[in-house]
């Protein structure tokens, strides 16, 4: 009873959280900026939301096939099929807990393919530290577009930008040390969670001895073009956007991959729409117009997502029926 309810309210509370924060941000507007927003989302131009999923799409399937250079060095050579819908399968899980995902796309991997759960993990591990160079270099790209407008922000706002290196620098000094402490600890239980860890380092060091680095690397950029491109389009969707600067994307962009990063799939404390909205709002923009780009751009790619993803779930038994 107690587990369940745990679980109810790990998930449940973000959700609520951000539905109460939608309604909120709804019930401040205006009837006419309410009437505009829905407006803007309904005349949304449906060919440009079908090149953004179409967009989503492939980012998602060069993900899967981009795991097999990781999983290659621990002797695993998944099927295609079982990698993509591995890969959209955690998509749904992330919708329910955050990064949740991950820890269920390798434990589909290891029961349709030859490796172990821990392995397929650090492998997972790998591909996100290599995204999150990717999105670093993204964030410096675009402060650099918006670097006058970002440190007048931070000015006005009393926020030193230079406490989140230092906060990051923190962060990487404890998780070092813990990892010393759980490397000569003798206790049991200690000893049981570094035979684990030393699991997941084994996938994770997969990307050292890739015979395809280059094209892993490729592929990588490959993702986040593709994922930049989902997400540009989308101004020519939404009604009286076409002309939005390159800069003003960008920030929106980022802003958003953090939301869909720490929430619910983009539904929880930081609501993608609503901070899409906001960012547009920084820029001068209306936020009916913002906001109306954000649920475009987010509830086209979530409904791609689940349909997929819900897919997957059922086919994959089916695909390995044989096996």
């Amino acid at each position: 009873m107690k587990k369940g309810l745990l679980k109810f309210l790990k998930v449940g509370v973000p959700i609520g959280i951000g539905v109460a924060l939608i309604w909120i941000s709804l019930s401040k507007m205006g009837p006419d900026a309410r009437a505009a927003l829905w407006k803007n989302i309904k005349t949304a131009d449906p060919f440009w939301i079908g090149v953004s999923l179409l967009l989503g799409f492939v980012s998602h399937f060069i993900r899967a096939y981009r795991w097999k250079y990781l999983l290659e060095p621990l002797g695993c050579q998944p099927r295609l099929g079982n990698s993509f819908m591995a890969v959209m399968v955690a998509y749904v899980a992330n919708l329910g807990i955050p990064r949740s995902g991950e820890v269920l796309r390798a434990v589909t991997i290891s029961r349709y393919e030859k490796v172990r759960f821990e392995q397929a993990f650090g492998t997972i591990i790998s591909e996100r530290v290599a995204d999150l160079i990717l999105l670093i270099i993204v964030v410096a790209t675009a402060f650099g577009l918006q670097s006058g407008n970002l440190l007048n922000y931070f000015e006005s706002q009393n926020v030193n930008p230079l406490w989140a290196v230092a906060a990051i620098a923190f962060g990487f000094i404890g998780l070092i040390v813990g990892i010393r402490i759980i490397k000569h600890s003798k206790n049991r239980w200690i000893q049981r969670l570094n035979t684990f860890l030393t699991g997941i380092l084994e996938g994770t060091k997969s990307i050292l001895n890739m015979k395809n680095k280059s094209a892993f690397i490729f592929q990588t950029l490959l993702i986040w073009v593709f994922y930049i491109l989902m997400f540009w389009v989308i101004k020519f969707a939404v009604p009286n956007m076409n002309e939005t600067p390159w800069g003003t994307i960008m920030v929106a962009f980022v802003a958003g991959s953090f939301s869909m990063s720490t929430t619910n799939g983009g539904l929880g404390i930081f609501p993608y729409p609503l901070i899409i909205g906001a960012v547009f709002a920084f820029s001068g923009i209306p936020q009916e117009q913002g906001e109306a780009y954000g649920w475009v751009i987010w509830g086209s790619q979530t409904v791609l997502n689940i349909i997929i993803g819900g897919a997957s779930f059922l086919l994959l038994p089916i695909f390995n029926a044989k096996k």
